[in-house]
């Protein structure tokens, strides 16, 4: 989620396509904020871990 999240980032900074630099955003913040849940050990959703 984190590296769609910045290829839409540099896809939406190269082509100027502000939608597309807004996804990137939301997705690189929510990749990161799972990313620290799943590693400070607390169950994201179903799973134990989250990769």
């Amino acid at each position: 989620m984190i590296v769609l999240g910045a290829i839409l980032l540099i896809i939406g900074f190269v082509t100027g396509i502000a939608i597309l630099w807004t996804i990137g955003i939301i997705l690189v913040v929510i990749g990161l904020i799972l990313a620290l849940l799943g590693s400070a050990g607390r169950m994201v959703g179903p799973r134990r871990h989250y990769w």
